[in-house]
């Protein structure tokens, strides 16, 4: 099948309009707010019950005996958390059920501090263990390590910051469990909107799916800690691909909704079917696009399109251990050094970014870290200048901090506790300013929303970034469509370009169920807030580019 590029221009100006507002659609999604709240969000007494009926919580006194058998054969600290992961993914092509996938998996690790040395064990036949073989297998990988550091001379002792003491519930707040919903009426959701989106013309394929979690824990530690949580998140994915056939080009086009914690109302409340044919659209627009015109100009970033920045330039370097290289071997490192804190300006005086645990929607957000430190939210970047660190109990006394920042997380059972992420988000101004604002405001320069492919180095400061779609601005205006585009920068040059930030009204949750760290490898949930922002960027052309 063919495209016209007089049906390009038809279609075209219905949709600059939508364009231009970030897409309407997107005022629709949670996370429109200005983001302060004191403590996570309380779940409804209804939502809170649901853990009555845990089959986790039967586990509990093992957990606790094995908290106990590593005390007594000589831990200093000992950290047993029972977790059960399950995940579902319903896949379609087209008109079809491509892949449906479920599972669920669940155990008990054990953490101990002996001495300098930290050890762990862990297993997932909850009917067969034993704490007091869970205990000795961790001690004894703590002593050996214990007497590593004393060998190699280590000179950073393991001082954890003091804990209060403290026994709690928290449930993610959600109205419908998506694992609870039929695998039949989550494909037949599918199924439709692609079916929308294959009436465009020019539209060849169609991908989409929908990755549901739920994620319970229950951490008990020799500190007084004993706290039950559950999390449920839900991911949608949709794709357009047109295809010219008479060029042999094909453009795809994704629709931008991110993944939140939430339940299944919130894929109910995105409209998908509705807009389908909206993203065939623009995956056609994409084929007649101009290639952008390279330089250096004014780039203004939807949040749909910052969230991924702020997480690969602000969040990973801000991590503590990365910064100090523990991650070095795989991770990288980072640019910002503990002696920068409160010092090095990296941004300019508008820009203001918060870590957040206790973010609405947030995929990083809960009641308690894995730890038992409580949820919080502190400054990352003020006034342009770095001041914060991401930290667990332990990496509180590297920067001389006297409590834990609440970054402590394992993904499974299996995965031994260290620094995450948590969410981590652009604030929005004071000012009502819109997109529209930003746009009209600038010269020349290009509108970029959706996540794209990306490349950054180790220290997380020389980078470039591509999206999903793509508008020339001149005169304060959208003129057409571009493609091949692609935005290069280093973190300070570009945060400290940042010259116009959209009000809170335009503050939006991006976020990604696949962050990566560690050795084994772990995957964290994080998400990021922001309104759209104007930088300035080297613009360059990327792909073919003809």
């Amino acid at each position: 099948m063919t495209t016209s590029r007089r049906r390009l221009l038809q279609a075209g100006a219905s949709l600059a309009a939508a364009s231009a507002t970030s897409h309407a659609w997107a005022a629709a999604l949670p996370g429109a707010r200005r983001p302060a709240p004191d403590a996570a969000p309380r779940p409804s007494d209804a939502v809170l019950s649901r853990l009555d009926t845990s089959e986790l919580a039967a586990h509990v006194r093992l957990a606790e005996s094995a908290v106990e058998a590593a005390r007594k054969l000589g831990a200093r600290y000992a950290e047993a958390r029972l977790a059960e992961n399950a995940w579902e993914f319903v896949g379609i092509r087209d008109r079809a059920v491509s892949r449906v996938g479920r599972n669920v998996f669940r155990g008990i690790g054990l953490r101990v501090l002996v001495g300098d040395g930290w050890g762990f064990a862990a297993t997932g036949d909850l009917g067969r263990a034993g704490a007091a073989e869970l205990a000795r297998r961790a001690v004894e990988v703590a002593r050996a390590q214990d007497a590593m550091r004393r060998a190699f001379r280590d000179p950073m002792p393991v001082r954890l910051a003091p804990v209060d003491a403290v026994t709690g519930r928290w449930v993610a707040p959600h109205e419908k469990d998506p694992l609870d919903v039929p695998v039949a009426d989550k494909a037949a959701l599918l199924v439709e909107a692609a079916s929308r989106a294959l009436e465009v013309p020019g539209v060849a394929r169609v991908t989409a799916g929908v990755r549901s979690v739920r994620e319970e824990k229950i951490v008990v530690t020799s500190d007084g800690v004993r706290v039950h949580q559950r999390y449920v998140r839900v991911f949608p994915q949709f794709t357009a691909v047109a295809v010219d056939r008479r060029r042999g080009r094909f453009e795809s086009r994704a629709h931008e909704a991110p993944p939140m914690l939430a339940g299944w109302e919130y894929v109910e409340d995105l409209a998908l079917v509705d807009d389908a044919p909206r993203i065939g659209e623009e995956a056609v627009q994409k084929l007649h696009a101009a290639v952008v015109e390279p330089g250096r100009m004014h780039v203004v970033l939807a949040p749909s399109n910052l969230w991924l920045v702020i997480h690969e330039s602000i969040g990973h370097p801000t991590e503590l251990d990365r910064a100090i290289g523990m991650e070095a071997n795989f991770a990288g490192t980072s640019f910002l050094r503990p002696e920068d804190t409160g010092k090095r300006r990296i941004g300019s005086d508008i820009v203001h970014l918060v870590a957040d645990r206790t973010q609405p929607g947030g995929l990083a957000t809960t009641g308690w870290d894995d730890e038992g430190v409580p949820a919080g939210r502190w400054d990352i970047v003020r006034d342009g200048i770095f001041v914060g660190w991401q930290t667990t109990r332990e990496q509180a006394a590297w920067i001389g901090e006297s409590r834990s920042r609440g970054c402590a997380h394992a993904d499974a059972f299996d995965a031994v506790t260290f620094q995450r992420m948590p969410n981590v988000s652009l604030q929005p101004g004071e000012a009502p300013l819109t997109t529209e604002d930003l746009i009209a405001a600038t010269d020349r320069g290009v509108y970029v929303t959706g996540r794209g492919s990306w490349s950054i180095d180790h220290q997380r400061y020389n980078f470039q970034f591509g999206g999903q779609f793509f508008w020339e601005i001149e005169n304060g205006r959208l003129t057409r469509p571009l493609r091949d585009v692609a935005y290069q920068a280093n973190t300070v040059d570009f945060w400290s370009s940042c010259d116009m930030i959209g009000g809170p009204g335009t503050y939006r949750l991006g976020g990604t169920f696949s962050d990566g760290k560690g050795e084994p490898g772990q995957s964290n949930a994080v998400s990021h807030g922001c309104p759209p922002a104007r930088f300035v960027a080297n613009v360059l052309v990327a792909g073919g580019g003809h």
